[in-house]
């Protein structure tokens, strides 16, 4: 939730650039954005900020400078205004604070700042940032002025603040992401590493409680507590530029579901050793417990199936934010596995503050080099789906999957196995991208775009992929959807079946078929309109999807016929299919 980007250098388009920056963060979610520039030859703070999307606007009227910081905002405190919107500034205008995050105890200050004489012109806690800021530079320098506003803040936050005459961007952050950019003769600072591809590859992911001064051609980072200078390893990111551009497609959600069959191929074909060194772990471990949230608590929930049905091996599963509630029996020898596409999750990364604490061991499934979740752990294995920009997570997920199924079949002695399962799954995906089976997904869209329900079932791994192709189905076509077990239809659910009603059937060639086949037909007798998604056809079907049976791997095709059909009811609804209402892409503010 909520982009940052900070510019500071030699180019005196900084403002566009920033822009620039601030447009690669759309997908985060937001309602409003700004752009601040310090002027030299004015001596003064140039700020453009709305409230809405940024759409068609531009910063062409914003002057020349080396200095710019942007954001874009999901509103906590105060409406969607273009009052509201971040940058903010001190009284005197010199001052310019972008934040994310809530800053708890912003009440208490503010009313002393307002017998100050100080004069507040938005209803939001940032804006006591900037005149504390102001209030504290008084007597200290400007980066102490910014570290001892920090140090009162209770919540977790990230500030970037500039200020008129002084040649720097002073930064800290605690809970909220925040990443540097290494250039010649420039520096940048993003709340997430893929906005810095166009830029550099060159980075390091600030820590909790450090702050960072950026300067032209200096990098300096100390923690904000004791002061101490933090001596920092820069990291190369492994994405390329072409990963966070749309291309050729219209949609990142449509580029990011035909990406998927490349994805899997290369899991499969470059996984191999990391995996086998973590299912060592795994198999060493007396209780582990699969963690996420979101479309990663579902890939969570299938990893439950996969190890059992594969490997014969219990694991425990968890939403990541109610893993919290129930941490009373790990231990040293306990292993938490947390799935995350982003790695800065909050709900994710303080349930394994709180696993560490008790001695647990982390082995993270995630997306992001350098992320939170990723830094955090004691082992890693990273999805390699590139940067996706899609709220909708699509390639990320099917990574997790294809991963945990390679976990699954090394368990059991037998990782080649499962590489045969992906690469059987990715031609799977192959021929459903194409042509013919495509137009069949895109057809059933039109026939149900107007429905108020649609009803999805599954047993075994077709109950998680039921959940997720529900989730895609709400989340941006705005159609309620229910992902269901099989089995509990008769234990409520069938009563919200009438005449009409979408009910899609998962039912792949394994022992769940019979009894998904009986549950399709308990719909059909209520009038629902049944569409079976499988191997083969059935007379019970409305409509039939084909899906080529590739095994244990099976659920990862049926997945991506989920995420066509939610991409073609959006596109048919005229919604944005990239950038859904109410909704981010990395849920860093509980």
């Amino acid at each position: 939730m909520c982009g940052i980007f900070g510019y500071i250098g030699k180019r005196t388009d900084s403002a566009k650039i920033v822009f620039d920056g601030l447009k690669s963060l759309e997908y985060r979610g937001y309602d409003s954005w700004g752009v601040a520039v310090l002027s030299k030859s004015s001596l003064k703070i140039f700020t453009k900020k709305a409230a809405g999307k940024i759409g068609n606007n531009n910063v062409n009227a914003l002057p020349d400078g080396n200095i710019a910081i942007g954001h874009t905002r999901w509103a906590t405190h105060g409406g969607v205004t273009d009052t509201n919107s971040h940058p903010h500034s001190d009284c005197s205008g010199n001052i310019s604070i972008i934040h994310n995050g809530i800053f708890e105890n912003y009440e208490d200050y503010k009313k002393k700042l307002v017998q100050k004489g100080h004069k507040f012109i938005s209803e939001t806690d940032t804006e006591v940032i900037s005149h504390l800021v102001e209030d504290f530079s008084k007597k200290l320098t400007f980066s102490d002025s910014v570290k001892k506003t920090f140090n009162l803040m209770t919540g977790l936050n990230a500030i970037i603040a500039v200020k008129l005459i002084e040649d720097r961007i002073v930064a800290i952050r605690n809970g909220s992401p925040l990443v540097v950019g290494f250039g010649q003769d420039e520096n940048f600072l993003a709340s997430d590493a893929s906005a810095l591809l166009p830029f550099t590859k060159d980075v390091y992911f600030l820590e909790d409680d450090e702050m960072v001064i950026l300067e032209r051609g200096k990098v300096r980072v100390s923690n904000v507590k004791t002061g101490k200078i933090v001596r920092f390893k820069k990291q190369k990111l492994n994405w390329n530029v072409d990963q966070g551009e749309m291309g050729k497609y219209s949609s990142f959600m449509l580029k990011e579901i035909n990406e998927q069959p490349k994805i899997l191929r290369e899991i499969a074909m470059s996984a191999g050793k990391n995996v086998e060194k973590i299912s060592k772990i795994i198999k060493k471990s007396r209780g582990s417990y699969l963690v996420g949230c979101g479309s990663a608590s579902y890939a969570a929930m299938a990893g439950t199936y996969l190890f059992s049905k594969i490997a014969g091996r219990h694991i425990n599963f968890a939403i990541g934010s109610e893993f919290g509630y129930h941490l009373d029996f790990l231990n040293k020898d306990s292993l938490v596995i947390p799935i995350s596409q982003s790695g800065e999750t909050i709900d994710i990364l303080e349930s394994m503050k709180k696993a560490k604490e008790r001695g647990a061991g982390i082995v993270s499934l995630v997306n992001v080099l350098g992320s939170s979740l990723y830094r955090m752990s004691d082992e890693k294995i990273l999805i390699g789906a590139g940067p996706e920009k899609s709220v909708a997570s699509t390639k990320a997920l099917t990574g997790m999957i294809a991963h945990l199924v390679l976990l699954s079949f090394s368990l059991d002695g037998g990782v080649k196995k499962g590489k045969k399962a992906l690469l059987e799954a990715a031609n799977s995906i192959k021929k459903i991208l194409s042509g013919k089976d495509s137009k069949n997904i895109k057809k059933l869209a039109d026939i149900i775009c107007d429905s108020k329900n649609i009803y999805v079932i599954g047993r075994g791994l077709s109950y998680p992929t039921a959940l997720e192709t529900a989730m895609k189905i709400k989340e941006i076509s705005y159609i309620h959807a229910e992902g269901l077990a099989a089995g509990e239809l008769k234990h409520g659910p069938l009563a919200l079946v009438t005449k009409g009603t979408p009910c899609i059937a998962f039912l792949p060639n394994d022992e769940t078929y019979g009894a998904n086949l009986a549950g399709a037909m308990e719909m059909k007798a209520r009038g629902g309109f049944v569409i079976g998604i499988s191997f083969k056809s059935h007379e019970v079907f409305d409509y039939y999807i084909q899906v080529k049976d590739v095994g244990i791997a099976t659920m990862i095709p049926n997945i991506v016929v989920g995420q066509l059909l939610a991409y073609f009811l959006t596109i048919k609804k005229g919604l944005d299919v990239d950038k859904p209402r109410n909704l981010a892409k990395s849920v860093t503010v509980k």
